[in-house]
């Protein structure tokens, strides 16, 4: 087995334990959720559980990585490789006991994303990837959809926690709307992309990421078949992401412009 297939398989075996822990937590119920940057950006004991499972299952196995997780874990790495954890991608969903909730985890090298796993314990879906071969949901290739259709794409979004900025990004929605088959919003960047890479979605855009919140996914995304960058069409960064099917990218690139301005 390569050094890759190890670090992949690290991940999974992380992401259920974590995930799986998670979704027993939620159906016994809910007893500390904090809030961090805005009152409806929310913490749970889940995503800190999921998070110290996780960064401590990376430190036992490869000691010498690096490690960024959402909710604190922090370590140099040594190794030239960091993992980069969102311990509950959808933390409102999660709140809410809707399904779309996931453990996203990618292990980072010098040149971007290496391997990277999106586990959606809810729906029992795991998207998986290695940089060069392909992406795949529960071990079964998928690819990005065929369709030149800007009219027929389905596009998905993201809104910011802060009230004020989703006041601004909804007012592009009117000038894109007309232009596709319809926008849905599900509120967890890790599952939208992983979406989009299944053919789930045609298109997702959203901005004001984070480096965990894009790494895992959008490996598993451009493996897929997808382009991803940022709105104008240059290299991607968490604060501005479309991930598109390529036959529609330069068309809606040039919408989200035209509506953003």
């Amino acid at each position: 087995m390569s050094r890759d297939e190890d670090l992949l398989d690290l991940a999974i075996s992380l992401a259920h334990t974590a995930g799986d822990m998670a979704l027993a937590g939620r159906k016994q119920g809910l007893s500390n959720v904090d809030t961090k940057s805005t009152a409806t950006d929310m913490v749970t004991e889940f995503d800190r559980a999921s998070e110290v499972l996780i960064a401590d299952g990376i430190r036992r196995a490869r000691p010498s990585d690096g490690i960024i997780g959402e909710e604190g874990a922090r370590q140099e790495s040594a190794s030239g490789i960091t993992w980069h954890i969102d311990p509950i991608d959808g933390t409102t969903n999660f709140f809410f006991d809707l399904p779309t909730w996931a453990v996203s985890i990618a292990a980072v090298d010098d040149n971007g994303s290496l391997v990277g796993v999106v586990y959606i314990p809810a729906l029992g879906e795991t998207f998986t990837a290695i940089r060069g071969h392909g992406a795949f949901l529960n071990d079964q290739p998928i690819f990005v959809r065929k369709n030149p259709l800007l009219s027929d794409a389905l596009v998905c979004t993201g809104f910011s926690y802060s009230a004020q900025k989703r006041v601004s990004q909804a007012q592009r929605i009117p000038i894109i709307i007309e232009k596709v088959r319809d926008i849905r919003r599900f509120g967890a960047a890790a599952i939208d992309l992983c979406f989009v890479a299944c053919g789930r979605f045609d298109a997702y855009f959203e901005e004001n990421l984070l480096s965990w919140d894009l790494a895992a996914g959008q490996l598993i995304a451009t493996e897929a078949g997808a382009i991803v960058t940022d709105f104008s069409g240059n290299t991607v960064h968490p604060a501005e992401v479309l991930a598109c099917q390529p036959e529609i990218h330069r068309e809606l690139s040039a919408l989200i412009m035209r509506a953003s301005a």
